[in-house]
């Protein structure tokens, strides 16, 4: 900031100067979630000119200075003077902390940034923010320093915070930099984040942008939204993979584009993790009501004045045939993770139709006296919900949770009309889909009360009912979880081996017989009938899918020990279906590993009376590095070297050295960062579509090999 104030100095800095002695109280933090808070309030200003039906493109670049861009080309910022200040528009929404609207209110009929206020915040935390505005055949440009407005000295055309500033000393100035063709319009902001501010390691972070940037275009229909990372190795750290080169040189910077003309509908079936009982429904209508509010007269007072209010609802449902709940909701183009009055009306309206349908149907579905639940209609539903309101009253200050009473009762009745619609139709395909879904949710409902009569036996002995644990285990002596583990070998003459290679006193060993079943293709019923599944789950103890209780469990490491070959791995991927589906708790919770037995043994050969030397490797790569070594330093092997092809292969000594000792192992822990995208994986790998599978392995057959397959 300038040492010396005038007048128009302190006008326009006196709300900027709270906002940068106490930055966590507007953007939570001064670390990258509040870097990218920032970056939110800026797009979406963007945003809600889309959403306005102005602008149809927007524009996000990570400079590789440190500073970011958005541009978009709607209508442009107002540079007209705004009379009750005397500033101009630009001024006005990037200097008044308390704007009120955007752009001196009723411009839009919903917006999802803060109103003007967040782009006054990214001005007062930004060392330097840099706008232009085409607007009337001519481009504005108006440049801060840490908010406060003024004029900077580049030099040789490149822009620079560091740049010498000059602030105005009586009155701002909005400059004219350019002329653009008739009817251009458009905004664009650059700004670098204030090191003053924000810690050291503060930076933008490029799939969190992603991610949002396709939510975004999700609930926009036609809206494009581009990101370009230029950023030094930004090319080779995308989180999809791509732009990676030989090494010789970085990658060129790329630009990726999210546009989805089918909207929400699109949305749901990205997000859903499992296939469908149904199609993607569209449920939309409106409703309107009214509330009191203050309102700002001409003579400054506020008076409380009734407004009526009309909302709009769009909500896409799908049902799927496994058991998770995948729900988005949003208030114009605000997230709301914590649900609100909107999603309160849509879980209320969706458990009353279920049940009035299942209740027409009681004699087809055999439900007797019992009745659904919440939980019973949610299961396996992927649903994202939008609405759109005016001034929607949010609880709290991070905007997670709607409080608007009214928009309960009008999501619940546009859900009651659509979706009793659905069931009501004639036409062949809804029936019969309609028949799938009331089929699942009683399944759901014999499920739950099923689970809750047995729950004590299902989480402490097996999900089959069963008091004793099979036979073929071979347990351990010790009963502390921690310490515990459970080995599950691939065979009974791995089993033998193993036995003999075993810490007694701490590691249990479950043989399994080959290639168990894949779950992702079978039934609930089919997996528990299933022995080697059913054992699996017996022997943890812990129980299966929605009653798995973590705490229950009976090892503290699940370790599946197979052959180091290609069968080995698909077993290794059956059994990680049958985790990820029915025991994703020990997944996320890091008890899950993949042991990693050698594949080779070389036995150098010592001179005079000192034994022989032996040195396990664990790839082809790493033995024939091993042998150009021992040939370059002159020592010999014995040959042949004895190769591995399986776990039964080795005695007990060697197994136990290599695989099993706690000292001398190594493990490969098994992580699901991302749970949906855990679940397209699995989808894709080991689901019922042939062709996406197909088409996966020719395309991965020349970048994969074979020791890599599982790693």
């Amino acid at each position: 900031m300038s040492s010396e104030y005038s007048a128009h100095h302190l006008q326009v800095l006196e709300g900027l100067e709270a906002v940068r002695k106490r930055p966590g109280m507007y953007i939570g933090s001064n670390d990258s979630r509040g870097l990218m808070h920032c970056l939110w309030e800026i797009i979406d200003n963007s945003v809600d000119e889309a959403l306005g039906g102005f602008g149809s493109s927007i524009s996000i670049v990570l400079h590789a200075d440190g500073s970011v861009e958005v541009r978009d080309r709607a209508r442009g910022i107002p540079v007209d003077v705004e009379p009750r200040t005397g500033l101009t528009g630009v001024e006005v929404v990037f200097t008044k902390l308390h704007a009120g609207g955007k752009f001196g209110g009723g411009s839009y009929g919903s917006s999802g940034g803060l109103h003007g206020v967040g782009a006054s915040v990214v001005n007062a935390l930004s060392s330097r923010l840099d706008v232009e505005v085409d607007r009337d055949g001519k481009t504005w440009a108006m440049s801060f320093h840490r908010g406060e407005p003024g004029v900077f000295a580049d030099e040789g055309g490149e822009k620079s915070p560091d740049a010498p500033f000059t602030p105005f000393s009586d009155r701002s100035e909005l400059r004219v930099i350019g002329k653009v063709a008739k009817g251009v319009t458009g905004t664009r902001i650059r700004y670098w984040a204030d090191s003053q501010i924000f810690a050291p390691g503060a930076s933008f972070q490029l799939p969190e942008l992603e991610n949002r940037a396709r939510q975004t275009a999700f609930l926009v229909p036609g809206l494009e939204i581009t990101v370009r990372d230029e950023r030094a190795g930004a090319a080779s750290a995308r989180a999809d993979g791509e732009g990676v080169d030989d090494g010789a040189r970085p990658a060129a910077p790329q630009d990726v584009s999210y546009r989805y003309d089918g909207g929400i509908s699109e949305f749901v079936d990205f997000l859903a993790p499992d296939s469908g009982v149904t199609d993607t429904w569209r449920l939309s209508g409106s409703g309107a009501f009214k509330e009191t509010v203050p309102v700002l007269q001409p003579n400054g007072s506020m008076v409380a004045t009734e407004v009526e209010r009309v909302c709009e609802v769009d909500i896409a449902v799908r049902w799927g045939t496994g058991y998770d709940t995948v729900m988005r909701s949003f208030v114009n183009i605000i997230a709301t993770p914590k649900g609100g009055t909107h999603q309160a009306g849509f879980e209320q309206a969706l458990l009353k139709v279920a049940r009035a349908q299942v209740e027409q149907n009681a004699r087809r579905l055999k439900v007797g006296s019992d009745k659904l639940e919440k939980d019973d209609v949610l299961a396996g539903l992927t649903a994202v919900l939008t609405v759109r309101l005016e001034e929607p009253q949010f609880e709290g200050q991070t905007k997670e949770v709607l409080g608007t009473p009214a928009v309960r009762q009008i999501v619940a009745s546009v859900v009651n009309k659509e979706l009793g619609a659905r069931f009501a139709s004639t036409k062949r395909d809804d029936k019969a889909q309609t028949a799938l879904l009331l089929d699942k949710l009683v399944a759901e409902m014999k499920s739950r009360i099923s689970a809750r009569t047995h729950k004590e036996t299902q989480r402490r002995k097996n999900a089959l009912e069963s008091s004793s644990l099979p036979a073929k285990l071979v347990d351990c002596r010790s009963n502390d979880v921690a310490d515990s583990e459970l080995f599950i070998v691939e065979g009974d003459s791995a089993l033998g081996t193993a036995k003999l290679a075993r810490d007694s006193n701490h590691q249990a060993l479950l043989p399994i017989r080959g290639k168990i079943l894949n779950v992702q293709k079978a039934s609930v019923s089919d997996m528990l009938s299933n022995a080697e599944c059913a054992a699996i789950i017996q022997v943890i103890g812990a129980g299966s899918g929605r009653s798995f209780d973590l705490d229950a469990a009976r090892y503290g490491k699940i370790i599946l020990m197979s052959d180091a070959d290609v069968d080995g791995a698909h077993i290794r991927t059956l059994l990680l279906t049958l985790f990820f589906r029915y025991m994703r708790p020990l997944i996320e919770d890091g008890r899950v590993y993949a042991a990693v037995p050698p594949l080779h043994r070389v036995i150098v050969v010592n001179p005079g009376s000192k034994p022989n030397e032996t040195i396990y490797t664990y790839s082809e790569d790493e033995l024939q590095t091993l042998l150009a070594k021992l040939k370059r330093s002159g020592r010999r092997y014995q040959e042949p070297i004895q190769r591995y092809k399986g776990l039964g292969e080795m005695d007990a000594e060697q197994l136990a050295s290599t695989t099993m000792d706690r000292a001398g192992r190594t493990l490969r822990r098994v992580r699901a960062e991302d749970a949906e995208a855990a679940a397209r994986v699995f989808e894709l790998l080991m689901g019922n579509e042939v062709a996406p599978r197909r088409e996966f392995i020719v395309e991965s057959s020349d970048r994969l090999s074979r020791e890599s397959i599982d790693s």
